[in-house]
């Protein structure tokens, strides 16, 4: 526990923590690269360029700092980053450097603003957050490989089957290059992929939402292409690896399934599901889709799709057939710029007044909403669903990529 002078300290920063957090935060990575280039083989580089991973930590730092006598209020985002560490494989050694670099940070920035007193007492707090995170993700590790068919690390699976979804977006098809069990997950969970594009001085790790249910034989992650549009966002070295070079037969590294950004049918709840994804943002949701109508065929789903046109627009076909064969299942299509000869429910993006003209007052009352997509589409969804009423223990959503926020 800290002590209340600790904690006086740490509180009296959260004004400059506010301002200096994205420098702070920058500085550290830069100097955590310079003295540990091993790490880049953890850290998404792409995240690093486009400043997603510095403003992510920021936020982060300023949260446990604003919380710190009551460290349980941050649980929730300790559990959520702890997935994504755990299924990185960042290890308890790995704290010790982090938080020796932070604070070098922080002294860098703040000058001599940064007196010995505030250094000792950040020192003091993150020790302490270190523990809670060492802590949960300990057991993580614990269930990851303890579970039937669990693992610890990564373990080999060989893509047995590659399909084009869209003109951009290719499902693959994993099954264990040991032929053993495999483990279960809860859908809208992710595996990570750790991939050595040739050319690359550094391993990529990458997290992606396994678009299937649960109980199958194999794994399945649905891709985008990131064809990169500019060069604060270039082509994503991985994506492009997968789509160009990995081919059936080829082995990759896989961990365990991750992430709390899920939906249980084991939990007996029969409350209406509303799916609402846009893009590539399908895949979590279609694991979700699938997994309910095996499980609970008879429950209210509606499932909702943005994409730009047809040519983007993936995996229409199956969720148009699962339409079909359950009546409890109603889906809806929208697209942004229709091309010639295309067919869908709402042209434009989804907005308040769409959403009520198609989703039956009960299911506004009493559904439970998950959306996922790129954020300013998840800024919409989420902007209209609570002009809709929509509470907000009822709205889940995730990001892809650092966590970000939803305000305007």
């Amino acid at each position: 526990m800290l002590n209340p002078s600790t904690i006086a300290i740490i509180k009296s920063t959260v004004p400059v923590l506010e301002v200096h957090g994205t420098a702070i935060t920058k500085r550290f990575y830069e100097l955590l690269f310079t003295n540990h280039p091993e790490l880049l083989n953890i850290f998404n580089h792409a995240n690093q360029r486009q400043g997603k991973q510095s403003g992510a930590l920021a936020n982060a730092v300023y949260a446990a700092a604003a919380n710190i006598d009551r460290l349980e209020q941050i649980i929730p985002v300790v559990k959520q980053i702890g997935h994504k560490h755990r299924a990185l494989g960042i290890k308890p050694e790995h704290y010790p450097i982090v938080g020796e670099h932070l604070l070098i940070a922080i002294k860098d920035v703040l000058g001599d603003a940064a007196t010995d007193e505030i250094i000792g007492a950040w020192a003091e707090a993150y020790g302490v957050i270190a523990d809670a995170f060492i802590g949960v993700e300990a057991e993580m590790y614990a269930q990851a490989a303890g579970q039937l068919g669990g693992w610890d690390g990564f373990r080999k699976f060989i893509v047995t089957r590659k399909e084009q979804e869209s003109s951009v977006i290719t499902s693959f098809y994993l099954r264990p290059a040991d032929g053993q069990a495999i483990a279960s997950f809860l859908p809208g969970q992710y595996i990570t992929v750790r991939a050595n594009v040739p050319g690359s001085a550094n391993t990529h790790l990458r997290h992606y939402s396994l678009s299937d249910a649960p109980g199958l034989s194999y794994y399945r992650i649905t891709v985008k292409r990131e064809a990169g549009t500019e060069p604060q966002q270039p082509a994503g070295i991985v994506s492009n690896y997968l789509h160009d070079q990995v081919h059936v037969g080829d082995a990759l590294d896989i961990s365990a399934p991750a992430g709390d950004f899920t939906i249980d049918p084991a939990n007996g709840s029969d409350a209406p599901v509303v799916l609402i994804s846009g893009g590539v943002g399908l895949t979590p949701m279609v694991s979700m889709l699938n997994t309910i109508a095996a499980q609970q065929p008879d429950r209210s789903v509606t499932y909702i799709h943005a994409a730009i046109n047809s040519e983007l627009h993936a995996m229409r076909d199956h969720v148009t057939a699962l339409t079909e064969q359950l009546a409890p299942l109603t889906s809806y299509v929208c697209y942004a710029s229709p091309i010639a000869g295309d067919r869908c429910d709402h042209e434009g993006l989804i907005d308040a007044a769409w959403l009520q003209s198609i989703l039956p007052a009960a299911t506004l009352h009493t559904g439970e909403f998950y959306f996922c997509g790129p954020t300013p589409f998840m800024k919409a969804v989420n902007h209209a669903l609570k002009q809709l009423g929509v509470s907000p223990d009822r709205i889940h959503y995730e990001f892809f990529g650092p966590a970000g926020s939803l305000e305007a």
